[in-house]
């Protein structure tokens, strides 16, 4: 093992796997994040307890770590391979002959047990994560997850009841300031007012609700009677809850089935076209997503290496607009493909095949190309612009935007002016 597995392979792992969990921790949180206040909006407006915003998180990391992994695998690699470019140690490792595709023997390794777990993810975890995302907020809009009666507001309930409460303590088992309006078929209306009660538990009807009131007037007019008054110290009030539907079976969405089950419906002669196109395209979409991250390290070695004498982050910024906008790019021919105006294989494995002889052409240029390099065009135009800003704005109001190796060549170049103005003065 340790001839397989040498003290280099340890060191680039020791490079690799911390920037990539990192990577990984960040993305999915900033996906997460934007979505985690969007939740708790949607369950305060409908009543629903705190709590269930967490759950729902949970059941979105399988759908944001379908992207996060690749992103987080791809920085990893180009950030460990990037220091060892910036610190020389790649050259040494190059002299003593050392390949670019040795020195990637522990990134693979990496990327085949990635693989797996995003196979495992997109294939089985994420269809049913997305089912119990949607079974929840189903719940939480039916009020089945508890949904609480909003204080200060008139509640109708069963549109037969007007709840309306001043203030609540202890969770909401304690109520004060109570008024509530019951209606029955027959027109009699029944008037509740209380100074304080709460909610109980009935255990011979689950479908109802005690609502123990105490230190209240009741005010009953019947349709063809004299109102009554009456003053009563505790009260018991019966509630029914309004009926719940059950939620639907699973598989509305063709990203709700597993991926045996994609099959079946894409190879069944009983499916229809649409089910068929549906199913095809998100199955082809899953595969090419998991596919796509055997590339992602000889991307990242392309786009890791700056040129000589520069510390140009230009890479890395490139790398996340390719690993995103491919994702953006296949979620758009899944979708075109499920509803049938392109073959499922065409919209999906085309771009597949552009992406993996673009990466292969980059690769090469680093790593058999004598002082190739992949975005060589690049990195030329992006110096040009940083010289010709660092003219306009001067040295000092750009340090940390244009690479400090552009302010050295502009300095020689100035310091050359000077000794060919002093020469000519001194002729003169």
């Amino acid at each position: 093992m340790s001839r397989f597995i040498t003290a280099t392979d340890r060191y680039i792992f020791r490079l690799t796997i911390v920037p990539m969990i990192g990577v990984f921790v960040l993305a999915a949180s900033l996906l997460m994040l934007e979505k985690m206040l969007r939740l708790f909006e949607f369950v305060s407006m409908e009543g629903g307890p705190v709590g269930v915003v967490f759950e729902m998180l949970l059941n979105l990391i399988p759908e944001y770590a379908g992207l996060a992994i690749p992103l987080g695998l791809m920085l990893g690699v180009l950030f460990a391979f990037r220091k060892l470019a910036l610190s020389s140690e790649l050259d040494v490792m190059r002299a003593v002959g050392l390949s670019y595709t040795r020195l990637l023997r522990v990134p693979y390794l990496i990327t085949f047990a990635l693989m797996a777990l995003n196979f495992a993810i997109v294939g089985f975890i994420q269809p049913q994560a997305r089912f119990a995302y949607e079974e929840m907020e189903y719940e939480l809009r039916s009020g089945a997850l508890g949904a609480s009666i909003k204080v200060g507001e008139f509640n109708t309930i069963e549109d037969r009841m007007a709840l309306r409460i001043e203030g609540s303590e202890d969770d909401g088992r304690e109520l004060r300031g109570i008024f509530a309006r019951l209606a029955d078929d027959n027109g009699q209306v029944l008037a509740i007012t209380a100074r304080e009660g709460r909610f109980l538990a009935n255990r011979e009807d689950r479908n109802t609700i005690i609502l123990r009131l105490v230190d209240g007037t009741i005010v009953h007019d019947p349709v063809s009677d004299t109102p009554r008054v009456l003053s009563f110290s505790q009260h018991d009030l019966p509630i029914d809850l309004p009926a719940l539907q059950a939620f639907r079976e699973r598989g509305e969405d063709e990203r709700e089935y597993v991926l045996p089950e994609l099959l079946e419906i894409g190879w069944s002669p009983q499916s229809s076209d649409i089910e068929r196109a549906g199913s095809l395209a998100n199955l082809n979409y899953r595969m090419v997503e998991v596919l796509m991250m055997i590339m992602l390290p000889l991307l990242a070695v392309a786009l890791a290496i700056p040129p000589k004498r520069s510390t140009s982050a230009l890479g890395v910024f490139l790398s996340i607009v390719i690993v995103v906008a491919y994702h953006k790019v296949n979620q758009y021919g899944a979708e075109v493909a499920a509803i049938g105006q392109l073959d499922p294989f065409l919209a999906l494995w085309g771009p597949f095949a552009v992406l993996v002889a673009m990466i292969a052409w980059m690769y090469y240029q680093v790593a058999f190309v004598p002082g190739g390099q992949a975005i060589g065009f690049l990195e030329a135009f992006y110096a040009k612009i940083g010289r010709a800003i660092s003219r306009i704005f001067g040295r000092n109001r750009l340090k940390g935007v244009v690479p400090e190796s552009e302010f050295g060549e502009m300095e020689h170049e100035i310091e050359a002016l000077d000794e060919v103005l002093q020469e000519a003065r001194g002729a003169a």
